[in-house]
Parts: structure tokens; C-alpha cells; sequence
């Protein structure tokens, strides 16, 4: 069953006040310091850059989230920006949550002019529902293997 009623999705720039529970979310999720996601958000906030931090709301809690950054960690550099810390709260899973904030980034950052984007994963057949393409193998600073790297046009 999709229950999407019960869900806000929405830009940081929205509710600029959830993002200090914003970070703490995304470093729960991550391990990535909360700090570095505070960072990024803060540029965000004030209009230092236009990718953007995109939350799923219900009621008044994240259950998912998802930013666009520059690198996501990986070896080509050369394509940017990239969809980083795709979530959703095991409990809110199968509704459409990624697929709802996937969209709402690629619409947002087209917006303002901005694509391709790109996404790293390893992934197979999630993305492609959402319009995303392989589009190449890349290496994930610090990992073992290559990952896929996704585009959408």
C-alpha cells in the first residue's frame, strides 16, 4: 500500500530549522561525521551553492533523505554533482519515499539549470525505476571494488 498523504517532502530551504536533526539523521544513517553534512547544509542555507538537502516528513519526523554534493567520495571528479546519502527509514520503506525525493532533486536542480546529475550505488535495477541509466564502474574513495555510477539526464 502507498501511502503518500502522510508524507512531506520537501527542501532544507524549507524548513531551515531541521537542520542541525538533518545532520544527526544522516550521520546515523552514514558514519559520515555530522559536521561534514552540517557543512554542506550550511552552504546550502546560505546560498553559498544550489545543491540542495532534500527530506521525506512524517509528521515532524525524517524517515528519509537524500543531498546533492559535488563528489560522493569516488575517482571521477569529472562528473558532478552527484546524488549522496539516499535513506529511507526501513519502517516507511515501499511507499515511493526515494523515488518521490529522487525526483524532487533532479526537478530542483534542473530548475536551476543544473544537469546531468550523477549517483554512486552498487545497486542494480532500484535507480533504473526512477529514470536513472548506468552509465559507468567507478572507485569509491577507500573501497575494495568499483561501484556503479548512475546518471540521469
Amino acid at each position: 500500500m502507498r501511502i503518500v498523504d502522510e508524507y512531506r517532502f520537501i527542501s532544507l530551504r524549507e524548513k531551515p530549522e531541521l537542520a542541525n536533526a538533518a545532520a544527526r539523521w544522516f550521520h546515523d544513517k552514514w558514519s559520515v561525521p555530522e559536521e561534514a553534512y552540517r557543512e554542506c547544509m550550511d552552504a546550502y542555507l546560505q546560498r553559498e551553492t544550489a545543491y540542495g538537502w532534500y527530506l521525506c516528513l512524517c509528521g515532524e519526523e525524517i524517515v528519509g533523505g537524500l543531498g546533492v554534493i559535488e563528489n560522493d567520495f569516488h575517482d571521477r571528479k569529472d562528473l558532478y554533482p552527484n546524488v549522496c546519502a539516499v535513506y529511507t527509514e526501513e519502517a516507511h520503506r515501499s511507499n515511493g519515499i526515494a523515488g518521490c525525493l529522487l525526483d524532487l532533486a533532479v526537478e530542483d536542480m534542473r530548475a536551476k539549470g543544473i544537469s546531468p546529475l550523477y549517483l554512486l550505488t552498487d545497486h542494480v535495477g532500484f535507480y533504473e525505476r526512477y529514470g536513472w541509466e548506468f552509465f559507468c564502474m567507478a572507485q569509491g574513495d577507500g573501497e575494495p571494488h568499483e561501484s556503479r555510477l548512475y546518471v540521469h539526464w
